[in-house]
Parts: structure tokens; sequence; C-alpha cells
């Protein structure tokens, strides 16, 4: 038995600032890489409980931020980036994550190294820094 490759023509979503195209007046639109990047960032920031009619989807990595900087958070903070990715983001391969404190700045750097499945594209990196804000 050998599984079926998934296969798929292109991944399309609107920009979450729902810009203007001043050539046609349509929504900006994000694609393929983008889009994906866009996908991950939106599900992590999601605070579970917040989708109506899906009380599981997002991550608790803002209630994390209230937790001690210490190794504990900075694992649980990596272990809940890395389920919550693997639950939600079908579409990508997730090959690494991640998280390093900055004591000084009081924020966590993120970096995520994924492949996207279904499209011919180079492996991913995405990186931002978490920080607490109230």
């Amino acid at each position: 038995y050998v599984p079926a490759e998934r296969i798929s023509k292109g991944f399309k979503d609107i920009s979450a600032v729902f810009e203007v195209n001043p050539l046609n007046d349509d929504l900006i639109v994000l694609k393929n890489t983008n889009a994906i990047a866009r996908s991950i960032r939106n599900i992590i920031f999601t605070a579970r409980g917040d989708k109506p009619f899906n009380p599981f989807f997002g991550s608790r990595v803002s209630e994390l931020l209230f937790d001690p900087m210490d190794q504990i958070t900075t694992l649980a903070i990596k272990t809940e980036i890395e389920e919550t990715i693997k639950n939600f983001e079908s579409r990508v391969d997730l090959k690494e994550v991640q998280v390093d404190p900055s004591y000084d700045d009081n924020e966590y750097n993120i970096v995520i190294n994924y492949e996207i499945i279904g499209i011919e594209a180079d492996p991913q990196q995405l990186a931002f820094a978490l920080e607490l804000t109230r």
C-alpha cells in the first residue's frame, strides 16, 4: 500500500487587515507561502475558546506569557506551539520550533521551521517575538 500524495494548486487567504488593492478595489489576497505563514500566526495567537463553535481551536500561548519567564515556561510555549500547528494546520510538515527567552526585553523569540505540503516551495521559516501586552 502506497499512501496518496497530497497535491494542491495553491492556497489563498485574504489579508487580516482587510486592505484594499488600489488597482481593482478588491481585498488584498495572500497566496501560498504568505497565506500559510499568516494562518500559522493566527492559530498561535488565537486563544482557545475565541472561535465560535470550536472551543478547542487555538493555543494557550497568550496565557503562558503570564507565567514566570523560565525554562519551564519556555518548554511549555514550545510544546504548545508544536501541538497547535500539528492539530490545526494540516498543510504543513512541522520540522522544528525554537523558543528563546530574551530576559532583558521580557519576550520570547520564536522561530518555526516547516515545509508546505502539496505545492512546490522551499522550506519555510517564520520568526516573531512573543511579549506580554496588557
